[in-house]
């Protein structure tokens, strides 16, 4: 079996185990159990592989839970980040689901004790609350315990049932590429509210490759934006063979997908020293600001939403801001997200960073932000892309790229919107990989390709007012049809000389049947 047929495979079980175990309750609001508790059998089965330490002879779920000395279970957390007992694994909680009339109290007693296990330890702030949106109470899951407890054991069932050990062997991350593709699917089903946290893989993936292009190391990744991670995640799959130092970074605004993006790290096997997911207002309340700079920031910030902005007279002298000399709009914020990123940018790093189109025509405070990245050298690099490739809006959104680096003052546009950069499928558009490689020819590159990119000079951007429009400096394909105007004169003048012609005749016909009449 390919790594495509294994993958197929086991994408096909887990979403039927998904809608299957639902009954009733719309999907998006389910979400949380079946990615929960996918969550939950990871972390214990990865715990007990390391307490096991590939020693045969242990089988850390038929332990009792009175073997763990104070000195393991220390250990232990200071290397995974938490602690599960034998009695709280995934494996045991299952056996009895069915049958266990407080399973929902139990559940969540066990995930209060493996986030409670790092209180005090280093990764306490990377666990804490891992669990808190897999609400075992909730009515969602019924109006009656027993409602509940029934639900319940089914979704734990179903994940138990997932056939993982069908799939060893192969190139596949198992959990990770189980978890992201049913936050895909939510997302995509879901319509907006799910494209506000998931970025498309291949939208993915082309960002990844831009940030990372040609660096040998970086430091560290980051989004500020960051979701449910699926952006990061992507420059750990594409990127193996870099050496990202110390590792995963980001921050979100909404709790619920920051849960999502930690439990997302855990899943793609990034250790909790290894990745630092805070929750805050990137804008108001950055976390990060004393660990910058970073050598590769990726990010699709949320599109023209409101700020305070000038609302609140501090930000203008704030340093990710000041330097432009002017706020993003207040119901724009996208030039906030885009300095922001700015200022965390290493002088050899590049960030890549989705937009909306407005931002690089539009007057105004953003006309004067766009001035003061041109001036100083800072956007490497502007593309278009194909519309309808995000779930929840069909907006053909744009890529900008911020470097620190270039040698030269011109500013690179790629117009990749056209019908050679995408594929169409059922719902969106979808680039594949020979999509994403004519990008990044063409980034790489900097050549001047007809109809598709141009390195433009500094002057004419000046004299452009600073639009930085793809399509005021790269010329689109004209797909009329080319009319010969000399071969098409040719064709009229011997057309009307045949209607000529056949006028004579006629009426030499006519007069030939009137005198014909008149003899008569």
């Amino acid at each position: 079996m390919t790594s495509i047929q294994q993958r197929a495979a086991l994408q096909s079980q887990i979403w039927k185990i998904a809608n299957e175990v639902r009954g009733a309750v719309d999907g998006w609001d389910f979400k949380q159990y079946v990615l929960g508790t996918l969550f939950y059998r990871f972390i214990s089965e990865n715990f007990a592989l390391y307490i096991e330490a590939d020693d045969d002879s242990i089988n850390y779920a038929e332990l009792p839970d009175s073997v763990i000395t104070p000195e393991i279970k220390d250990d232990a957390i200071k290397t995974k980040g938490y602690f599960i007992y034998p009695s709280q694994l995934f494996v045991n909680a299952v056996k009895s689901a069915h049958a266990n009339e407080s399973l929902n109290t139990d559940l969540a007693k066990i995930f209060a004790a493996i986030e409670s296990s790092a209180n005090g330890y280093p990764s306490e702030k990377d666990i804490k609350g891992l669990f808190a949106d897999f609400d075992t109470t909730s009515n969602r899951l019924g109006n009656t315990v027993k409602d509940k407890n029934t639900r319940l054991a089914a979704v734990l069932k179903g994940v138990a049932g997932l056939e993982f050990s069908d799939f060893h062997g192969s190139q596949i991350d198992l959990f990770g590429d189980a978890y992201e593709f049913l936050i895909s699917n939510y997302a995509q089903n879901a319509g907006k509210s799910g494209g506000e946290f998931f970025t498309p893989q291949h939208v993915s993936k082309l960002i990844a490759q831009l940030a990372m292009h040609k660096q040998d190391k970086v430091n560290k990744i980051y989004d500020p934006a960051c979701g449910s991670g699926s952006l990061l995640l992507q420059a750990k799959k594409h990127f193996d063979a870099h050496i990202i130092a110390e590792g995963f970074w980001g921050q979100e605004i909404n709790h619920t997908t920051y849960n999502l993006a930690r439990m997302n790290m855990f899943l793609h096997n990034i250790n909790y020293d290894k990745f630092n997911i805070q929750l805050g207002n990137t804008l108001i309340d950055p976390q990060f600001g004393d660990d910058k700079p970073f050598d590769a920031i990726v990010s699709n910030p949320p599109y023209s939403v409101n700020w305070i902005g000038s609302d609140d007279p501090t930000l203008i002298n704030d340093d990710r801001f000041a330097p432009a000399g002017v706020l993003a709009p207040k119901s724009k914020a996208d030039f906030a997200f885009v300095l922001h990123c700015l200022s965390y940018l290493s002088s050899k790093g590049r960030a890549a960073i989705v937009c909306f189109p407005g931002i690089f025509y539009r007057g105004g405070a953003e006309q004067k932000i766009r001035k003061y990245l041109v001036d100083n050298n800072h956007v490497e690099t502007v593309i278009a892309l194909a519309s309808n490739l995000f779930y929840g809006t069909s907006i053909a959104v744009t890529i900008l790229v911020l470097a620190k680096n270039k040698t030269n003052m011109n500013t690179q546009f790629i117009d990749a919107s056209g019908q050679d950069f995408f594929k169409k499928e059922t719902n969106n558009n979808v680039m594949y990989d020979e999509h994403i490689q004519k990008i990044m020819d063409a980034f790489d590159s900097k050549a001047n390709i007809d109809h598709i990119a141009r390195s433009v000079p500094y002057e004419e951007i000046v004299t452009n007012d600073y639009n930085l429009s793809v399509s005021s400096y790269v010329q689109a394909r004209d797909t009329r049809e080319v009319v010969d105007i000399t071969q098409l004169n040719a064709e009229l003048k011997t057309t009307v000389a045949r209607i000529d012609q056949l006028r004579k005749d006629i009426d030499a016909i006519v007069a030939e049947i009137e005198g014909t009449e008149a003899q008569a």
